[in-house]
């Protein structure tokens, strides 16, 4: 049977799993010279149709990175485009010198000075784990200051791949950046990946990894049957606090994310409410109702103690649960209802759950969410410039990096009502929470720049349209 290899491809490898995938591929026929040219030559297209024709750079360090760049520079040449490699150090595996020897192109010093369109920093690859040297880090920011396009191979060189820290402060950001092979926790990760420019992946055969980590990708989106009715779309309850602004913005997303009926317990009742949201201020109602298929709560909320209370007998109802906001901060283990719950921490409710179930706020964000999944058997939606989910039985979907536009007051109400809406269509709780993540992001990208929660909101529905067959 044929491998999927879009789910293959979305997968995300720490070093150590992709030197494993490698070492199966050679054991399997592969050499390292063959994989190296298939990289390479797979990387050389994507530079080749940057490039455009201008001149191009390609900085060769002495590992197989190095020896990608070789293969780069020759595929660039045969091509017909004008291009120089840079031998930084010497080849130093058997596959780069294999490399170098295919190279009939010209080869100039290592200086600084070197002016070009396109610089190619094959330097060093995912491997990498200490800082550069002075004259490589010298060198390599130099040239990229005097290449107005540049691209990474890889990873950009001086980048931890699987914590995504720079090993050294002033790196060079990037245009684009190829990653080969599968993706690595860097190229989704915060500080690393907001340098990265736009990411591409070159295919190089290698097969899905058991316990990997995903890329978030575009759900698919089936329509409402065609029988369905209001309640058999899914009947969300919000229950609003002290703030009526937060819970009217969810109520506004959850409206245009498939939801068949919004309904708004908030006491007083708003105003500028939308005249076809449902508004009551009986929330013990609207709690004891038992077609209600999902619950939100927490934006607007309030940490007072009426509002522990609230959060309290919400969560009683024993319905599938979003908990967003005061509510995470109120949350106590016990009162977590035994069935699906979404969290929904940013970085102070992330610490804030930590110190509620006992667990260290340190460590890479993904550890601390899978931890968090594990302590609560929620999933986990941990919000920030690298969004990712974590569900209880170790599954770990990184999102890509999502308009800076979104850090503004607001979205996270957009975003939990956006999942909660999906939650009450189906009941699925990771299911919906990749919907929503993915939804909010591609809303936010429709949005443009300066928008306002309100317009994200209303940008959800063509997101979803967009998911639909």
């Amino acid at each position: 049977m044929p491998r999927n290899r879009d789910v293959v491809l979305a997968q995300v490898l720490t070093v150590a799993q992709m030197q494993s995938a490698e070492a199966d591929l050679i054991a399997a026929g592969a050499t390292v010279d063959s994989l190296m040219q298939i990289a390479g030559q797979g990387a050389g297209e994507w530079v080749r149709r940057l490039a455009a024709g201008r001149s191009v750079t390609v900085l060769c360090g002495p590992g197989n990175n190095g020896g990608d760049g070789w293969v780069i520079a020759e595929y660039l040449r045969e091509r017909g485009n004008p291009v120089k490699v840079i031998a930084a150090r010497e080849p130093a595996t058997d596959a780069a010198r294999n490399a170098r020897a295919l190279y009939h192109g010209e080869i100039a010093p290592a200086d600084p000075a070197i002016t070009g369109d396109v610089l190619v920093d094959c330097l060093f690859g995912s491997g990498l784990a200490r800082p550069l040297p002075d004259d490589l880090f010298g060198l390599l920011t130099s040239l990229a200051a005097h290449h107005p396009h540049r691209i990474a191979i890889d990873l950009p060189s001086g980048i931890e791949s699987d914590s995504g820290q720079p090993l050294n402060a002033g790196l060079p950001d990037w245009t684009l950046t190829i990653a080969l092979g599968a993706w690595k926790y860097a190229h989704l990760t915060m500080p690393a990946c907001a340098r990265m420019g736009a990411l591409r992946l070159v295919d190089i055969g290698v097969a899905a990894h058991a316990g990997a980590a995903q890329v978030l990708a575009k759900p698919r989106i089936t329509p409402p049957a065609p029988d369905a009715h209001k309640y058999r779309r899914g009947l969300l309850g919000i229950i609003g606090g002290e703030m009526p602004g937060a819970a009217l913005l969810a109520s506004m997303a959850a409206q245009q994310a498939g939801a068949g009926y919004v309904k708004l317990a908030a006491d007083p009742a708003p105003s500028g409410a939308a005249p076809e949201l449902v508004v009551t201020s009986d929330s013990a109602a609207l709690l004891a109702d038992k077609r209600m298929a999902a619950l939100l709560i927490g934006p607007g909320l309030g940490r007072s103690d009426a509002a522990s209370r609230l959060l309290d007998r919400a969560l009683s109802a024993a319905r599938p649960t979003v908990i967003d906001a005061d509510a995470l901060v109120l949350l106590r283990p016990a009162m977590l209802p035994g069935v699906s719950s979404i969290l929904t921490p940013h970085e102070g409710e992330m610490s804030a759950l930590e110190r509620t179930f006992g667990l260290p706020s340190q460590g890479p964000r993904r550890n601390r969410a899978q931890a968090l999944a594990r302590a609560s058997n929620a999933v986990v939606v941990f919000k920030g410039p690298d969004s990712l989910i974590a569900a209880p039985d170790g599954t770990l979907i990184l999102a890509p990096r999502a308009s800076a536009w979104l850090s503004v007051a607001g979205t996270g109400d957009v975003l939990a009502g956006t999942i909660a809406s999906r939650l009450a269509v189906h009941g699925d709780a990771l299911r919906a929470a990749q919907e929503g993540l993915w939804l909010h992001g591609e809303a936010a990208r429709r949005c443009g720049a300066a928008f306002t929660p309100g317009d994200l909101a209303l940008a959800i529905r063509p997101a979803l349209i967009e998911c639909l067959p």
